[in-house]
């Protein structure tokens, strides 16, 4: 069965940040490849969403993966609702650890 992958509103804002930055050093071409790859990775975890690291040193039940040595994306699993949270997507070596704000609210 696959999960509903729903993107937390600061994980929006990171995808947004990562194309404006790449889009500014590199162009448009190259920063919409790299931001739809990453969104399409984050898709995938529709069908097996139990991947990564768990980290419940910094929140119960926070998973972590690493996306190319690039980029570290961090979600919650809901089994009892078939739904992932993907909480932050932290790019070029962003420090996820002292940045971890668990704001679920009605997603």
């Amino acid at each position: 069965m696959r999960y509903t992958i729903i993107f937390h509103p600061k994980a929006r804002a990171s995808l947004i940040g990562i194309y404006d930055y790449y889009a500014e050093k590199a162009g448009t071409e190259i920063a919409e490849k790299i931001v739809s790859d990453l969104h399409t990775f984050c898709i995938g975890l529709n069908r097996f969403p139990h991947r990564g690291t768990r980290r419940d040193d910094l929140y119960p039940g926070l998973h972590t993966l690493g996306y190319k040595k690039r980029a570290t994306i961090t979600f919650t699993v809901k089994d009892d609702e078939q739904k992932v949270v993907i909480m932050g997507i932290y790019y070029g070596g962003q420090d996820f650890e002292h940045d971890v704000e668990i704001d679920e609210g009605n997603l």
